[in-house]
């Protein structure tokens, strides 16, 4: 919970940077970041079948 809250206070400055920087570097940290949500949702999706019961 207390990485969700950082996470949100560093979403909150970078929005507030994204103003200033050029285009191609607010291009480049959507992908990082996209690429990190797409890690996340990939390992949350593994660790659900995992903890399913069979049968």
């Amino acid at each position: 919970m207390l990485f969700l809250v950082a996470a949100l206070m560093l979403f909150g400055v970078v929005l507030g940077t994204v103003a200033h920087v050029p285009l191609t570097v607010s291009a480049a940290g959507a992908a990082v970041i996209a690429v990190w949500l797409g890690v996340f949702a990939l390992r949350e999706h593994r660790a659900r079948r995992r903890r399913t019961p069979v049968g």
